[in-house]
């Protein structure tokens, strides 16, 4: 199971590379990763079925006792074979779907692969919250997939939505989760189900669960998202809201039904809101004149319906929910993609244009009558063995209370009435011919449908019609589960396409009845809903709330946020003093010895770092300040080297200078002088709580060294980091394995720094092309006009005006900027064992590019660095995250280094860690935030410079004055 996981992982990462290549006949390629998953399924069937279950576990975090564990049941298996098979045909569409070279096409590959895969996660993980994980990741995908490149604005706002409300959800989801972990005594799903627990907590946490369910599958008063949705590409709605995502609320609710049922609160919630949504949304769908919309509203409706079903902790009701399950799967997707069809056929979605297709695409209509007549509930399809089993359920008791059968069962026969009228409407606009329409010709078809193209909807269809008469081959299946359930009736009923004459087939033929009437007077439904329309909506009431967030956001903001730093830091300081200050005095174990420094040296180093903080408050240019300030970063860095620490020292060296480089570049933008004076009540003020803070800290610091009883866990480091982690250089064993997760973290934080840096600076678009000399073009406006010598210490130093270039700044570059690469190089290698590391390296190699844009300006940089420093910083985190990966192939925990020792020719023994690989990723990611901050504040400032580039010579930007 995990290795289909990472299949769907690798697919994903490969997509756009394998788009790139071969076009959308990628989309055929990457249709074998869930294909795989398909198969690999069928052959657990006979295990799972026959009363097995397929378990696999791995550590993740012992240390949380978190484990990735996955367990494949028959409800697992049935939604897997879901998620995998109809990923697989919607792939196949995609391959023609889209048209050759269309923009975005590669990106929507990797995120629908990548959904895919999270989504046969979901149900397949046996951890809470590892099942959270993953719905937090389809979640993330969808938003993706629904909002595709952001150049529409109806997608953006309808992914927008989606992401809110979901979100929204599976927070409260997240904390149900941890309640029930905890009243169980367990975090396994299999075991919360078996033994929830009771009281109060269990109760709070079932709500917040039900809470992510109703969310993801948009009930009512959720319900309008999903339509809302229907902006995306056509294979997202057939797959995401058909088969796949907002069956994950359908999922959650049927695996804690055995388990959760009889919970206060439990079946008001399902069945009530299950109810409502079914009705809303049937009699939503009868008012739509767009195809995609009417779908929509009725995958609400059918939605509703499962709901009911699944969640109503029966035994009778619970084998009706799944097979409904797998008919909607089936009927719902094949009818979205027959849009697409249509659409991609004619370019029309409107029912009220469409006039005769059914004679023109006779192969689509045949497709469509199919999924229509299942989703209708008529003989001899799924649809219809799935409804049947409902009513029979509900007429033989399939609710404790018989009086709530009997609503429940009165709100599904008219929810099914209601769908037999939308579609009946549904066909009616999409295949037939409408008086006072001209018939749509073949010569007017702009994309006739190929084999292929037809291809996954044909197979849907005779699947949906196969499974009706084969239906009493799912019973295994279904029973699996519907048997953890208790059996309400006399005796359970096998499904089956016939069970005879009785009251559920009298049902079904009044819901088709009643549907038949409501089509045939469609004109006097309309008018009524016309006349009887509510004046207020759910989809209103969100952007009301929205609004309302916004104004409380911008009054919140402008009372508190007065755009004065001096007062936000002042108030953060004073709080510091006022709340852990006063703990720290009434309370603190002070130490029995104080003692100033161990070395003269370490005070006359002190003395001098308190002599450049007074001055930084003294001097009134800026640039001193800032070289002034620079002193007491250096100091601490010589503080850190007498204390027997040369990494850190090296590491606050290298920062140090680099910021010392981005306050100059800065700075250039920046007067000369600080003009703004204070007043000496100010400065008193400020001096106060300065001198009150630092006293704090060093009072803290001194506390909490002498308070301490444990053995600190530091101990152990020396012998572990060169056991388990294979290297003697503690520092960056922490780094790269002992705390690898939080290296991660905060090499994420520099991607996103530099990303924040450039975006910031860039006038028109995020990033640009690299500056670099091109003969063909013309020289540059600084450059002279007189004809440059062939050799020149640096490339492009002749871009620069004479009055800018120095010659002896350039020999010693073109001298060491060679040198300093392979120091950084040496660095980043021997710093496992030796002081350095990827980080140190990284900023060494840095400043050897600072080195040759203060030589040779912004065609200098271009020529040392022609790459886009976003190529970096995706590759070093792509690297260093990857590395986890690695570790997992060769047996280790995630990001845990492991060992590789050999013998070579000529080099003998060969040790290699696989820590050294996110050492370079983390390489890769310092090299490129330094290029990212050169390109930003140095090159783009300077173009801005030479090509008078204002903010306000752009046309149709905003400017702010």
């Amino acid at each position: 199971m995990l290795a289909v996981l990472l299949l769907h992982l690798l697919a994903a990462g490969s997509a756009p590379l394998l788009v790139r290549w071969w076009g959308r006949q990628a989309f055929l390629v990457l249709a074998l990763v869930p294909a795989a998953g398909f198969g690999w399924l069928l052959t657990r069937l006979t295990t799972v079925t026959g009363g097995g279950d397929v378990v696999q576990r791995m550590p993740w975090v012992p240390a949380l006792e978190l484990d990735v564990v996955l367990r494949l049941d028959p409800l697992a298996l049935l939604f897997a074979l879901l998620v995998t098979g109809v990923g697989t045909l919607v792939l196949l569409y995609c391959a023609r779907y889209f048209e050759p070279g269309d923009d975005g096409t590669g990106r929507f590959a990797g995120t629908f692969t990548a959904f895919a895969g999270s989504m046969l996660g979901l149900v397949l993980a046996d951890h809470l919250l590892l099942l959270y994980v993953f719905w937090e990741l389809t979640t993330v995908f969808s938003y993706l997939l629904i909002g595709g490149s952001g150049g529409r604005l109806a997608a953006r706002r309808a992914a927008g939505q989606a992401l809110i409300l979901t979100t929204a959800g599976g927070l409260a989801m997240l904390v149900g989760l941890i309640m029930l972990g905890e009243t169980s005594g367990s975090y396994l799903l299999s075991e919360v189900v078996a033994d929830p627990g009771s009281g109060p907590l269990l109760v709070a946490g079932t709500m917040l669960v039900l809470a992510g369910a109703v969310t993801k599958s948009a009930m009512v008063p959720f319900h309008f998202w999903l339509p809302a949705a229907m902006e995306a590409p056509t294979p997202v709605s057939a797959y995401l809201h058909a088969a796949a995502m907002v069956k994950a609320g359908i999922y959650l609710v049927a695996r804690l039904a055995p388990g959760f049922a009889d919970v206060p609160g439990w079946r008001p919630v399902v069945l009530g809101l299950g109810l409502a949504t079914m009705l809303v949304g049937g009699y939503r769908a009868l008012r739509q004149n767009d195809l995609k919309l009417l779908l929509a509203f009725g995958t609400v409706s059918q939605l509703g319906f499962l709901m009911v079903l699944v969640g109503a902790g029966s035994r009778e009701l619970a084998a009706a929910g799944l097979a409904m399950t797998l008919a909607h799967a089936l009927f719902k997707s094949t009818l979205f993609l027959t849009v697409g069809v249509i659409d991609h056929a004619t370019g029309l979605r409107d029912l009220r244009r469409l006039s005769g297709l059914g004679r023109r695409l006779p192969a689509v209509a045949v497709i469509g009558t199919l999924a229509a007549a299942s989703m209708a509930g008529l003989p001899p399809l799924l649809g219809f063995v799935g409804k049947e089993a409902a009513f029979t359920a509900l007429l033989d008791g399939g609710l404790p209370d018989r009086t709530a059968a009997v609503v429940v069962l009165a709100g599904l026969v008219l929810g099914s009435a209601l769908t037999a009228a939308y579609t009946a409407r549904f066909l009616w606009g999409a295949f037939a011919r409408k008086p006072g329409l001209p018939a749509t010709e073949p010569a007017e078809l702009v994309h006739p449908p190929g084999a292929l193209f037809l291809a996954a909807p044909a197979v849907l269809a005779l699947t949906g019609l196969v499974a009706g008469p084969l239906s009493p081959l799912l019973e295994p299946l279904v029973a699996g589960y519907a048997d953890a359930l208790p059996l309400l009736a006399p005796e359970a009923e096998k499904l089956a396409l016939w069970h005879g004459w009785q009251p559920a087939l009298l049902l079904s033929a009044l819901t088709l009845a009643g549907g038949a009437a409501l089509f045939a007077g469609r004109a006097a439904v309309y008018r009524s809903q016309r006349r009887f329309a509510v004046g207020a909506s759910a989809d209103e009431g969100y952007w009301n709330t929205m609004q309302t967030l916004d104004r409380l956001a911008v009054l919140v903001t402008g009372t508190t946020q007065r755009g004065s730093l001096p007062a936000y830091l002042g108030t953060i300081l004073v709080a510091v003093l006022a709340l852990p200050g006063v703990m720290l005095l009434a309370r603190a174990q002070w130490p029995g010895e104080w003692r100033a420094w161990d070395s003269p040296v370490q005070a006359l180093v002190g003395a001098v770092v308190l002599i450049a903080a007074v001055l930084a408050l003294r001097i009134r240019q800026r640039l001193s300040a800032v070289l002034v300030v620079g002193v007491t970063g250096y100091g601490l860095a010589v503080l850190f080297a007498l204390h027997g620490a040369p990494d850190l020292a090296l590491t606050q060296f290298l920062v140090e200078t680099l910021t010392l480089v981005v306050f100059v570049l800065v700075l250039r933008k920046l007067p000369k002088d600080i003009t703004e004076r204070h007043r000496p009540r100010e400065r008193v003020v400020r001096g106060v709580i300065a001198v009150a803070v630092g006293a704090f800290m060093a009072a803290a610091g001194a506390v909490a060294l002498s308070v301490r009883t444990a053995t600190p866990v530091s101990v152990a480091f020396p012998e572990e980091a060169y056991e388990f982690g294979g290297g003697q250089n503690i520092v960056n064993v922490t780094l790269v394995d002992i705390r690898a997760w939080d290296t991660l973290g905060e090499i994420s934080l520099l991607v996103v720094a530099a990303t924040g840096v450039a975006s910031l600076v860039f006038l028109r678009r995020r990033t640009g092309g690299v500056d670099r000399l091109d003969p063909r073009r013309t020289p540059p406006p600084a450059r002279p006009a007189r004809r440059a010598p062939r050799a020149q210490w640096l490339a492009a130093s002749v871009a620069l005006a004479p009055e800018r270039r120095s010659v002896i700044l350039e020999v010693v570059t073109r001298i060491l900027f060679h040198t300093i690469v392979v120091f950084s190089l040496y660095l980043l290698f021997s710093g496992h064992n030796q002081p350095g590391g990827g980080f140190a390296g990284g900023l060494v190699a840095g400043l050897a590019l600072v080195l040759r844009y203060l030589a040779g300006g912004r065609y200098e940089l271009g020529e040392a660095a022609p790459v886009d420093p976003g190529l970096l910083l995706g590759l070093g985190l792509l690297l260093a995250g990857g590395t986890g990966i690695v570790g997992l192939v060769l047996g280790a925990d995630v990001l845990q280094t492991a060992i590789l020792e050999t013998t070579l020719p000529v080099l003998g023994d060969v040790k290699l860690v696989t820590s050294l690989f996110f050492d370079i990723g983390v390489y890769l990611i310092v090299v490129g935030l330094v290029l990212d901050i050169l390109r930003s504040l140095g090159a783009e400032l300077d173009r801005q410079v030479d090509e008078h580039d204002a903010i306000d010579s752009v046309p149709g930007e905003v400017i702010l004055r």
